[in-house]
Formats: structure tokens, sequence, C-alpha cells
């Protein structure tokens, strides 16, 4: 009996451990995806971290691209509306103002020689060209072009060459014009128009950014003979200008890309 008794409590033992090593064996298994649980979602929640995150980082990317843009159109509309203001400050101090014209009247003689009754020639019949008109006018053009209302300042210089054609301001509104054709790429009208400021103003200070302007058209057109043709004569024939220099510039640039 006492050997039977030994036996059947050795079994009851050796039942109770394997039921107890199966109960541990599954207690950790499911504690294992518990934990694997746990890191998938710690994964997950990291990953909506960095995207978050990254979306911050290009929405702050295009803030400081829209800052940087914004920054620059304010930047060409500066260095425009600057050079706009000292090409009139220069032509002011190369014409010493706009002066009137004379429209002296002859008076003939009466009888003896003494001041008989004035009479107008034909010719009087003809408005003079009143000077405050006319800057008034060229400013007016002037400011449409720095607003960039091209049309409109298109229009306005033309305008201003029919019905002053005689001006001193004729040669910078001749060019002016030119230049609305060339900033807006109809480059067949500005060649017209910067030709006219050559031939027409040949003693003009514009003459010189005429030519240098044609060289850049020719330059977009890829007429890379008549662009150096131009651009070489701008640098000899007016030396020490910045209408020189730039001609240089685009020469440098034309050697480069091998034309």
């Amino acid at each position: 009996m006492p050997g039977t008794s030994r036996s059947a409590l050795l079994l009851v033992l050796l039942t109770l451990g394997a039921n107890a090593s199966a109960a541990s064996k599954a207690e950790l298994e499911a504690r294992i995806v518990q934990l694997e649980r746990k890191l998938d979602s710690r994964g997950l929640v990291d990953m909506f971290n960095q995207l978050t995150e990254l979306q911050r980082q290009v929405q702050q990317l295009r803030g400081d691209v829209e800052v940087t843009n914004h920054t620059l159109e304010n930047l060409q509309k500066r260095q425009r509306d600057l050079y706009l203001d000292i090409d009139r400050r220069l032509h002011r101090l190369e014409t010493g103002g706009v002066a009137a014209p004379s429209a002296e009247t002859p008076v003939l003689p009466g009888p003896g020689g003494a001041p008989g009754a004035v009479t107008p020639p034909a010719a009087a019949a003809m408005p003079a060209l009143d000077p405050a008109e006319q800057r008034k006018a060229y400013d007016q053009a002037l400011e449409l072009l720095k607003q960039g209302r091209y049309d409109d300042a298109a229009a306005a210089f033309q305008a201003f060459l029919k019905k002053y054609a005689g001006s001193s301001y004729a040669d910078n509104a001749q060019y002016w014009l030119g230049e609305v054709y060339y900033v807006t790429r109809q480059f067949p009208l500005a060649l017209a128009e910067f030709s006219k400021v050559i031939d027409g103003y040949p003693d003009s200070p514009k003459v010189a950014d005429a030519r240098l302007k044609l060289g850049y058209i020719y330059y977009e057109q890829k007429d890379w003979a008549k662009a150096r043709s131009q651009l070489s004569g701008v640098v000899q024939n007016y030396p020490d200008t910045t209408s020189a220099r730039l001609a240089q510039e685009r020469l440098d640039r034309l050697k480069q890309e091998g034309h």
C-alpha cells in the first residue's frame, strides 16, 4: 500500500506540474502578443508623429517661399522705380528743363516807319508746346509703366509721341515705348521701337540703351551674329558706361555658351 500511495502522489504532482507549465506557457504567449500589440501601436504613433512633423515643416517651407517671393517682387518693383526715377532725373539734368519755344510775332512797320498792326504769321495757328503739359503727360506714362500696366503705358507713350513729337522728352518716350514691348516679350514691336530711338534721335543718351536692348532681343531670338554685333558696338562706342558693362557681360555669356 505505501508503494501504491507514493506512485499516485507522484502522478498527481506530475499532472499538476504539466498543467502549471501549460498555463505558464499560455500566459507567456498572451503577454508576448499583448507586448507586440503595444509595440505596433507605439510604432504607428511614432510614424504619425513623424508625418505630422513633416507636414509642419512643409507648411513652414511654403510660408518661407511665399515670403521670399513677396520680397523678390518688392525688390524688383523698387529697382524698377529707382531706374525710372534716375532716368527722369538724368533727363532733367541733360536738358536743363524744357524750355518753352519762342513764338515771336513780327510787327509790321506802319506809315513813316512807325510800328503798325500786329499780323500773326500763318504758322502761328499751330498751338505751342506747353512744357508743363509735356512733363505731366510724360510722367503719367512713366507711372503706368511703373505700375506694370503695360497696355495703358504703351498707349500713353504713343499718344505722347503723336502730340509732342518735338518735345525734349520724345527720345525718352520712344525708348520707354520699346521697353514696354520688351518686358512683355513682344520682340518684333520692341525691335521697331528701339530702332526708332537710334534712327530718329542719334544724339540722344538713350541710343546706347536702345542698342543694348537690340542685342538682348537678338539674343532671345537666338540670332547670335546680330546680338554679338549690337553688343560689341555698345562696348566700343560707349565705353565706361553701364550699358557697355552690361553688353560685355552678355558677350561673355555668349562666349561661355559657345555661340
